[in-house]
This record gives C-alpha cells, sequence and structure tokens, in this order.
C-alpha cells in the first residue's frame, strides 16, 4: 500500500475535473486549493454520471450520453506535488490499495470546446457498486443537484 502523503510519483502532471466541494466557492476549494490553483475553468466530464453523498458527489462512469459538469483547475508552478497529495488525501485515495472511497484516475474532460486530459476522483468500486443499487442520481449532471 502506498504513502497517502506523498503523491505518486508515476503520475503524471494533469490538471484535475473537481466536481463537487472542490468547485470554486466551495469549502474544499477555499480550504485545500484556494492560492495554489489558476482561476477554475468549466468543464465537463462526458461518459460520467453523478450520485449525490453525504454532503458531497460521487461521479461513475457512465453511457456515452451522460455528462457530469464541474471545473478543471490547474496547480500553480511549484504547487502540483503538494496539491495532489492534499488531494489524494482528502478523497481517502492511496495508488495501489484496495478499497479508496475515491479512485484517481485519467478521462477526457471537455473544456472550452477541446477535450484534454485530467485527473478525476471517480467512486470505488464498493462504492460504486452500492450507489447503482441504491443511490440517488443527479440527472442534471451539477452538484448541488438542481443548480446550472
Amino acid at each position: 500500500m502506498g504513502d497517502p502523503t506523498t503523491p505518486d510519483a508515476a503520475a503524471p502532471v494533469l490538471p484535475f475535473f473537481v466536481y463537487g466541494t472542490l468547485r470554486a466557492g466551495q469549502a474544499n476549494h477555499d480550504r485545500v486549493l484556494r492560492g495554489r490553483v489558476a482561476t477554475p475553468r468549466p468543464a465537463e466530464l462526458p461518459g460520467a454520471v453523478l450520485f449525490d453523498g453525504p454532503g458531497y458527489p460521487y461521479a461513475l462512469d457512465g453511457a456515452a450520453a451522460d455528462t457530469v459538469r464541474g471545473e478543471l483547475v490547474e496547480a500553480l508552478p511549484g504547487a502540483y506535488d503538494a496539491v495532489l497529495a492534499d488531494l489524494d488525501r482528502l478523497e481517502e485515495y492511496v495508488p495501489g490499495a484496495p478499497g479508496n472511497l475515491y479512485d484517481r484516475v485519467t478521462r477526457e474532460v471537455r473544456c472550452g470546446g477541446a477535450l484534454r486530459p485530467a485527473w478525476v476522483y471517480l467512486a470505488g468500486p464498493v462504492t460504486a457498486a452500492a450507489l447503482r443499487a441504491n443511490g440517488r442520481r443527479i440527472a442534471s449532471g451539477h452538484w448541488p443537484a438542481g443548480g446550472g
């Protein structure tokens, strides 16, 4: 099992797609990202669905027509390793560990009309299965539910 306080050395340097409490104006953006990332830009994660959680959402892989709305954030120069480590810790992700709450994966994200790779935290397999069985899907793909 990896050390949750240090980033995965093999991880490529990519921007982050955020869709919940890490979005600008939300509590974890202010706590974890403010002053460490460039201005967030509106973005979409095609092929993903959104489920409501206990105060935060979960994104899961979905059908091609599904979309999750969020923001693309890029760490400022010199801040990437610390931002990655803090996000992994917040999302309870440990590289290579089974049973993560969220898994950090690369996905193509649409931003400014173009697709580009980004890190996304998707619900881990156990959480995803429980959500698919009994969760409340957010049809708009936007959290908080019903937002625009």
